[in-house]
């Protein structure tokens, strides 16, 4: 009887380790492909299932989105300007068995691809492209490396250039630069307004010349306007000192009521 208690139990013991070691659990996010002696034998998950211990062996594969980060890159544009370059590259796995089968280290493999990407793609682009058109370059990088991990089962979704760094004469080139453009601006807008203001006093000139009393009323406005400055003697030429008294006598009038 004792016999048979022992065996029971032992029986028990090894259906137990069977068990530990046969069942596994994956979340919703993983995926494992199962070689069994070798051989592709599936992708399982996500949840509970069975495996045979020893013969069959998994490897699991995450589905979320991975972010990684591209290290800084030496390029040198077309204009022959060196800068550092580093990127982040979002990526995820869209085919867990291409991904584990049709290359090694899925990840790394990704990861040395978008640094030589990022090399040969800016290094074809200017400086001023470089910096003005990030957006456009971050979509060229993003189909590129795209189109060359599809066969691995990645999808690159997004790729995104982090920083630029420049050399410090570069930067103080720049910096020139564009305060030589705000000044040529300055200069263009100095330049319109003279133009306009030329252009308005033609036109009034032509107004005048056409009508002589017109001029004479401005002539007596202006020497009100100057009749304020109590200190300020104002000589005139003959043909304006006549009417001098009716030009004394407004500004009278105007200096009185402004008193009052």
């Amino acid at each position: 009887m004792a016999v048979w208690e022992g065996l029971i139990a032992f029986i028990v013991f090894v259906v137990a380790l069977y068990l530990t070691f046969a069942i596994k659990v994956l979340r919703e996010y993983e995926r494992a492909v199962k070689f069994r002696l070798g051989r592709f034998a599936g992708i399982k998950g996500p949840g509970i299932f069975l495996i045979v211990p020893i013969l069959d062996r998994l490897r699991k594969v995450d589905l979320r989105t991975i972010t990684l980060d591209v290290p800084k890159q030496r390029v040198v544009t077309r204009d022959n300007v060196s800068v550092d370059v580093d990127a982040v590259v979002y990526m995820r796995v869209m085919n867990p068995g291409d991904a584990i089968m049709k290359v090694e280290h899925y990840i790394m493999a990704t990861s040395l691809l978008a640094q030589t990407t990022l090399r040969d793609v800016l290094g074809q682009k200017n400086l001023d492209e470089l910096l003005t058109k990030r957006d456009e370059l971050n979509l060229s990088l993003q189909k590129i490396l795209d189109e060359a991990t599809d066969p691995w089962g990645i999808k690159v979704s997004s790729v995104t250039i982090k920083d630029v760094s420049l050399p410090e004469e570069m930067l103080r080139a720049i910096a020139k630069q564009a305060e030589a453009e705000r000044e040529r601006r300055s200069r263009v807008i100095m330049a319109k307004g003279e133009y306009e203001a030329a252009k308005k006093m033609a036109e009034a000139a032509r107004q005048y010349q056409q009508n002589p009393s017109a001029l004479r009323l401005r002539e007596l406005q202006t020497l009100t306007e100057i009749a304020r400055e109590k200190n300020m003697i104002v000589v005139t030429p003959t043909q304006v000192g006549t009417g001098l008294g009716e030009v004394l006598s407004l500004t009278s009038a105007v200096m009185k009521k402004r008193k009052k």
